[in-house]
């Protein structure tokens, strides 16, 4: 059977002021075509569904209508758990329609699916605490997936009885997976692991966790290892991190499928993917990654001269863009008019100016009798090596003038 995986879809997130909306509508559209090109059986969505806990409704409404049409009208059973940025709760709410459609919500590390039959699609043939067996309409062996959503402290002692992170997280995991996988996970079915936690290989490098998320490893904490993923397991489908990684410390895949756009500057440059598994019972899966091609490219570039800044700019019409600009001196508000103009995808620009070498005296005298004008004048050439020039000081003015007509 083949199993598409992806995760981390962040619906509603926004790249400071921007708005990504539009291009989370065009890579979704992308995915569900390669899941009917590849035509598989079924779809993984391993958690941050959404980017906040109460999102805007165009992001509830384009998660909808994408898991129905990954759905297939139930033919292909879509799991999609709850990440950190997730309300559990709002995760559960659709649950009873949407499991008519095919549609899997988890929303807390307990929840238990009814058994259910889909009409002319697949059936859900026994469940447990966070886990499910399915029967899909062309394979003999059973689908069984462990599912562990992401569950924060309260969460953790509620549904899993864990009082110190610190201290049985990764014991009370490993004992859960093995219950469930020793009571459900024989040699005559697929087995699938899927979880939203921080999860790394014991002794391996640690993974930064993206700009802008919120950070689920707060020291050594919460850090969860792969070698507590039971023997029986032949995949495990993490979300959190969002950069593609098969992280290792199993005899089986442990792959972060990665988010399909870069959030941050930090994710510039990464390839998004989705992960296509080949299973079959009781023997090693395969897998293969698909490129993602959708949504604007985040770059971080470097420039000297305003000219060659807005040559690249031109050139980059679909990039989003941290400019950062060197000069002697400060940018003039007509350079800057010309960057804008330019381009429409500038999230940030970042000015340097060069500090000219200078030598001051440990005890240089400053007149404190000048007016502020001068003083500030005084202050910016030591802060700066250089003489301010009348643009600043017109805005100094400025500055200063509405100050002191709040005051009166």
């Amino acid at each position: 059977m083949k199993i598409l995986h992806t995760g981390d879809w962040h619906l509603g997130k926004k790249l400071d002021f921007f708005t990504r909306i539009e291009e989370q509508r065009i890579v979704l559209e992308e995915i569900c075509n390669i899941a009917d090109e590849e035509q598989v059986d079924a779809v993984i969505v391993a958690g941050d569904l959404f980017d906040t806990f109460n999102p805007p409704v165009e992001a509830v409404d384009l998660l909808y209508k994408t898991l129905k049409r990954l759905a297939n009208n139930g033919t292909r059973p879509v799991l999609a758990i709850a990440g950190n940025h997730d309300s559990p709760d709002r995760i559960n709410a659709p649950d009873a329609l949407a499991r008519e459609c095919g549609i899997i919500f988890m929303g807390y590390p307990d929840t238990q699916i009814k058994p259910i039959q889909i009409e002319n699609g697949f059936t859900i043939t026994r469940s447990d605490l966070g886990f499910i067996e399915l029967q899909l309409p062309k394979h003999s062996s059973p689908l069984r997936i462990l599912s562990t959503p992401f569950a924060n402290e309260i969460r953790l002692k509620q549904y899993l009885g864990i009082t110190d992170k610190g201290e049985n997280l990764n014991e009370v995991l490993k004992n859960t997976w093995r219950t469930l996988a020793d009571s459900y996970a024989d040699k005559y079915g697929v087995n699938i692991l899927v979880t939203h936690l921080y999860m790394l290989k014991r002794g391996g490098e640690i993974l930064e966790e993206p700009d802008g998320e919120k950070p689920i490893k707060i020291g050594n904490a919460d850090i969860v290892y792969s070698d507590g993923i039971p023997l029986q397991i032949q995949y495990t489908a993490l979300g959190h991190l969002h950069r593609y990684q098969n992280i290792g410390g199993h005899l089986a895949p442990v792959v972060y499928s990665g988010s399909p756009l870069a959030y941050s500057f930090s994710e510039a440059g990464q390839e998004k993917k989705v992960v296509i598994i080949e299973a079959e019972a009781n023997r090693q899966v395969q897998i293969k990654t698909r490129n993602l091609q959708s949504g604007r490219r985040l770059y971080r570039k470097r420039f000297e001269d305003t000219d060659e800044a807005v040559s690249w700019l031109q050139t980059h019409p679909n990039a989003l863009v941290e400019l950062t600009l060197v000069s002697e001196t400060f940018a003039t508000s007509q350079d800057l008019k010309r960057i804008h103009a330019a381009h429409d995808g500038i999230i940030h620009i970042i000015p340097i100016v060069r500090q000219q070498e200078q030598q001051l005296s440990a005890a240089a005298y400053i007149n404190l009798e000048q007016d502020i004008q001068d003083l500030f004048k005084d202050y910016f050439k030591s802060r700066y090596g250089q003489e301010v020039n009348d643009e600043l000081i017109s805005l100094f003015n400025e500055v200063l003038n509405s100050t002191n007509d709040t005051e009166d």
